[in-house]
């Protein structure tokens, strides 16, 4: 019989209402899964029991420690992991980012909590289990199994509130066909698989500035001057910023501080094309182009590679190589 793991983290999926002051997660992940889906066998276990929008990246190392731990166990043919759906983009691409084994890995949630009159949690959990499961998804890496549809965690991002479907992005991979499930691609993955993150991943600061208009540099030098080993700029459009901003690049990545360019726009990637303080006079700052990662998945490649002791002169070659 194959058999499931199902490491639970908390988010919606694990929460009921805390008395009229809101819902906490609470529920085990016991409380998530059946033992068996049909010729299917599930095990659960808990890792955290949080809200994601209060994951540290030291939550997220726990969670890459226990993954690891499920995939190496030869007992395990797959493994699902029940996750809060704020964050759920970062966790998935660092599991990603550090997966090595031919084993599926599927995180899912839901969008009601568990004692919504119609929580959604049950059936997205099903689903994750069928497609960890699935030999037709074996090598795909780490996905995203969301109200019938399986997509690759990178490039996915939570892109509605409060939609049965909050996740759009990355690559379809499978789809739910009544109960059965049609694997429709097989993603290919051309990326070195980096090593788990180490207890520096913890600490590691990595500071999310946003480009609009009348924009200063302002909180680029703040985060500059409180530590920051590296910040992510949401630039404009296809990679922007206003006045100010390539100076002040060049300045940061002079101080050993190195600067990603990113888009806040929400698909598409970043492709250097203005000068007068845009894109292109960014670049030839020293600013590395985060490609097709979105804002908060290329802090979390920046974060893991500075935490492995990339050498700041050394950090647009290996985050190129992940791109």
């Amino acid at each position: 019989m194959t058999h499931i793991q199902l490491l639970g983290t908390g988010g919606t999926i694990a929460s009921r209402d805390s008395g009229g002051t809101g819902s906490v997660a609470t529920d085990a992940a016991t409380d998530l899964a059946r033992a068996e889906y049909g010729e299917l066998r599930v095990t659960a276990r808990d890792v955290l029991t949080t809200n994601s929008y209060r994951l540290t990246l030291g939550d997220l190392r726990l969670i890459a420690e226990a993954t690891q731990e499920a995939l190496v166990d030869r007992g395990n043919d797959g493994v699902v992991v029940t996750h809060g759906t704020d964050t759920l983009e970062e966790t998935a691409f660092l599991l990603d980012l550090v997966h090595r084994s031919p084993k599926t890995v599927v995180l899912t949630g839901s969008q009601q909590p568990a004692d919504s009159p119609a929580p959604d949690g049950p059936r997205n959990v099903e689903e994750a289990v069928l497609a960890a499961a699935s030999p037709g998804l074996h090598n795909s890496g780490v996905l995203i199994s969301f109200n019938g549809t399986v997509r690759s965690a990178r490039g996915a991002r939570k892109a509605h509130t409060t939609a049965s479907s909050p996740f759009q992005g990355g690559a379809e991979v499978a789809h739910m066909a009544g109960d059965e499930l049609v694997v429709t691609a097989t993603p290919q993955r051309h990326h070195p698989p980096l090593p788990l993150p180490s207890a520096a991943f913890d600490t590691t600061r990595v500071e999310i500035v946003t480009a609009y208009p009348g924009a200063t540099p302002d909180l680029l030098d703040f985060a500059v001057q409180f530590g920051a080993q590296a910040v992510v700029l949401a630039g404009t459009g296809v990679g922007n910023a206003g006045p100010g901003f390539a100076e002040n690049v060049a300045q940061a990545v002079e101080s050993g501080c190195a600067v990603v360019l990113s888009t806040r726009a929400p698909w598409g990637p970043v492709v250097p094309l203005y000068g007068n303080g845009g894109g292109t006079d960014l670049v030839a700052a020293g600013a590395i182009p985060s490609g097709d990662l979105n804002p908060f998945q290329a802090r979390i490649l920046a974060a893991l590679l500075l935490s492995h002791g990339t050498p700041a002169a050394e950090l647009p070659w290996a985050f190129r190589a992940h791109l």
